[in-house]
């Protein structure tokens, strides 16, 4: 009883925190008060729920899965290294208007019946179908997908997992994130029976090059279409002390989510080109599919483009690129890869 009592009370602390923290947010004061990467997750999480409604039961196993994160070190970047380009109130102004009016202004009613919540798009395919017939639907800006706020990243693709569980979501499986970077969301494209009896990455690179060669004629188009600089959240910079990836050294120097208006796939998806990298399933068999219900899952691809990417294109990307096995794992592997641009969003299915 006294462990219990002691969770409840370090709960309702924190909770108070939180509020304490979005008060001083609203007052203009919240980036000065809050230096520590614990006291910025807790203005997120309130966040979460005010703009974005989340409820109270899902933010606390949210804020579990932040809890058992190893190092501590998911959320917004290291307060200590991190340089933002833009604060969120800048890119407000930029845009005409502060930031609530701008988290107001990408909210889409349509997507919102069709979708249950805000800040979701449905995919589907419009050669053949509407929105309305889509049944599923993705995240419209990167974790925790709240226009304005910047982009969580250092978390591992099995704490992805999670925290899209945590609200009734899911991991995209690539196709699904391919579908909604390129504008069409086509049917799954898994060749299993040419992959059956091979090890990971081995299954990994023959899949890989048997997708990319089928859609080499899409080679070179992007969410946005030709690549433009300065369209997308890609022109922020690396730390001089940034070698290696480390925590201590790498500064997670995105933009507030929406800053780019115009960095949006034709389905609606925003930032997918830019600012963090993503986490995504790939399957390498049917029952490790995310889109027909595995929550055992596949391996990790990580798809997109960084924030810096208009000055170092560190690999090939496009809209329905496939990666090669980069420190590749299972999705679920306590020992995924996380880094100083790697993040998330989730997809959630409506049928």
């Amino acid at each position: 009883m006294g462990g219990t009592m002691g969770m409840d009370l370090l709960g309702r602390s924190r909770r108070a925190l939180g509020a304490a923290l979005v008060a001083l947010t609203a007052m203009g004061a919240g980036a000065a008060q809050a230096q520590s990467l614990a006291e910025r997750n807790e203005i997120m999480f309130q966040q979460m729920q005010q703009v974005r409604g989340v409820s109270g039961s899902e933010i606390q196993r949210i804020r579990q899965i932040f809890a058992a994160s190893p190092n501590g070190w998911m959320g917004q970047g290291n307060p200590a290294v991190t340089q933002h380009p833009l604060s969120p109130e800048q890119a407000a102004a930029r845009l005409g208007g502060s930031v609530a009016q701008i988290q107001e202004s990408y909210r889409n009613r349509q997507y919102e019946r069709i979708c249950g919540e805000r800040y979701m798009v449905p995919l589907y395919d419009p050669a053949t179908q509407r929105p309305e017939d889509a049944t599923v639907c993705a995240d419209m800006f990167e974790y925790p997908n709240i226009p304005m706020v910047y982009p969580v990243v250092w978390v591992r693709a099995n704490e992805a997992a999670q925290l899209c569980a945590a609200e009734g979501k899911r991991m995209g499986d690539a196709h699904e994130w391919e579908g909604a970077a390129a504008g069409q969301l086509l049917p799954p494209d898994y060749p299993f029976d040419m992959i059956r009896g091979m090890g990971g990455s081995a299954a990994v690179n023959t899949m890989r090059s048997w997708h990319n060669n089928r859609y080499a004629s899409t080679s070179g188009t992007y969410s946005i279409g030709a690549w433009r600089s300065g369209v997308c959240a890609t022109g922020s910079f690396k730390n001089a002390s940034c070698n290696g990836g480390s925590f201590t050294g790498c500064g997670s120097n995105t933009y507030p989510a929406g800053s780019f208006p115009d960095c949006r796939s034709p389905l609606g998806v925003y930032d997918i080109d830019g600012n963090a990298a993503e986490h995504m399933n790939l399957p390498l068999s049917e029952d490790q599919m995310a889109s027909r219900g595995s929550t055992t899952l596949g391996v990790t691809e990580m798809k997109g483009s960084w924030f810096i990417w208009d000055t170092i294109r560190a690999h090939e990307h496009w809209a329905r690129w496939r990666a090669p096995f980069w420190h590749g794992s299972r999705v679920m592997s306590e020992a995924s890869h996380r880094n100083y641009h790697l993040g998330f969003r989730c997809f959630r299915d409506i049928r």
